[in-house]
């Protein structure tokens, strides 16, 4: 059952730059109204942080208080950061993202696909959110072994015809591509700790180290399947619908090997994997950080060269079917690994915004337009699959009655 608790302000730590008290007053009204267990949010605009704030329990039932270095897993929000990383490649010249994925990956040719490319991948445009051939939590730690049975997926529609949220492939998917790209062979999660977390001192992972102290883990507090059952008005009807066929598309996507509950990400064993669309963990504060680099105006950090800006920026392109989701059952937008502003959900200030929630609530992105990075993290799991109602009033908060620039929805 999910827990309930009404933090105490003096839970709260951080702090704001002068002009952002709103966002602050809406964080603490989260936590000690009794929507939160344990949460925190960043925001940098042009490089520069300017909300830093957390607060509540890392884990609710001991009563163990969020520190400023306390690490959350996050679920979907970490597929913002590994097409970051994707990014970082192809700024380095290593991936293009008008090349077929077998330019990289010859392999990945059998089954009809060819003719894919990297962008069509990478927009959910594939038809390969889910994989038939039965996976181990061994395969996902054996990169030969993963490779070899995604390579032989047959896509589930003709690719760039349609497009369908990729909720656990699209990482696989991802770190194959790199492994094959980058000359050192090095998976997504390894590329991203060697040339982006450790140079820009970020606090963030993709298959958790040794080196991180455990203590400083939040304990996800998850909901049962009762509650889910009474929650289903938070999510689209026909994906309610299609979540009760376990034979369907939707429910074959987002499976993970090894879990049958969201509790166990909470466990060691999914912890140390390298799934770079469902597991990472980390603060507030670096996927802010992050995202503020890729959205600051010559930010030199992260390296990102202005094609790819553009890129990334550029409204997304609707595959030839139109934007309805044969996973999600409503109308989405997708470009480069992000998810793009669309109707059921604005965020930032236009649509050169970028980013992807998490289950649960979390959310990174970026806003190139007023040079914002913004993130949210929290241990308490939300029931709506983006547009949590913490996170929506935070971030209106921020864009609307700070910023003025327009209403979150």
């Amino acid at each position: 059952m999910v827990l309930k608790i009404k933090a105490s302000p003096d839970t709260i730590g951080g702090d704001v730059d002068e002009g952002y008290g709103k966002v602050a007053d809406v964080f603490r009204r989260n936590l000690t109204g009794g929507q939160e267990v344990g949460a925190a949010i960043a925001v940098y605009r042009d490089g520069k942080k300017i909300v830093d704030l957390w607060g509540g329990y890392q884990d609710g039932r001991k009563k163990l208080p969020w520190k400023r270095d306390t690490v959350v897993p996050v679920f979907s929000t970490t597929k913002g950061i590994s097409s970051l990383t994707i990014a970082v490649a192809a700024s380095r010249g290593l991936i293009d993202y008008d090349a077929k994925v077998a330019d990289y990956w010859p392999e990945f040719a059998q089954a009809g696909k060819a003719s894919i490319t990297v962008r069509q991948l990478l927009s959910h445009q594939a038809g390969l959110a889910a994989i038939d051939l039965p996976l181990t939590l061994d395969d996902v730690a054996n990169p030969d072994a993963m490779s070899a049975k995604i390579a032989a997926q047959v896509p589930a529609w003709i690719p760039g015809d349609n497009h369908g949220y990729h909720a656990v492939t699209l990482g696989w998917y991802e770190t194959e591509l790199l492994r094959h790209a980058d000359p050192a062979g090095r998976t997504l999660g390894q590329y991203f700790a060697q040339e982006i977390a450790k140079p820009l001192g970020l606090d963030f992972y993709i298959g958790l180290p040794d080196s991180v102290d455990r203590s400083r883990v939040a304990q996800l507090h998850c909901w049962s399947r009762a509650e889910m059952l009474l929650n289903m008005n938070a999510m689209p009807p026909r994906l309610v619908v299609a979540l009760l066929n376990p034979r369907s598309l939707s429910t074959r996507a987002i499976a993970a090997p090894g879990v049958k509950f969201l509790e166990e990400y909470n466990s060691e064993e999914l912890r140390v994997m390298e799934m770079p669309a469902a597991n990472g963990i980390g603060t507030a504060r670096a996927i802010a950080k992050l995202y503020g680099s890729a959205a600051a105006t010559g930010d030199t950090d992260l390296g990102l060269n202005s094609k790819v800006v553009d890129a990334l920026s550029t409204p997304a392109v609707a595959p030839a079917n139109g934007l309805r989701d044969k996973v999600l059952h409503v109308d989405t937008m997708f470009s480069l690994g992000f998810m793009k502003p669309f109707p059921k959900f604005v965020f930032g200030s236009s649509q050169r915004a970028f980013g992807t929630p998490g289950a649960g609530g979390s959310f990174g992105f970026a806003d190139p337009d007023t040079g914002i990075g913004f993130a949210y993290v929290m241990n308490r799991m939300g029931f709506n699959i983006w547009n949590d109602p913490r996170e929506l009033a935070l971030r209106d908060a921020l864009f609307h009655d700070v910023l003025g620039v327009r209403t979150q929805s």
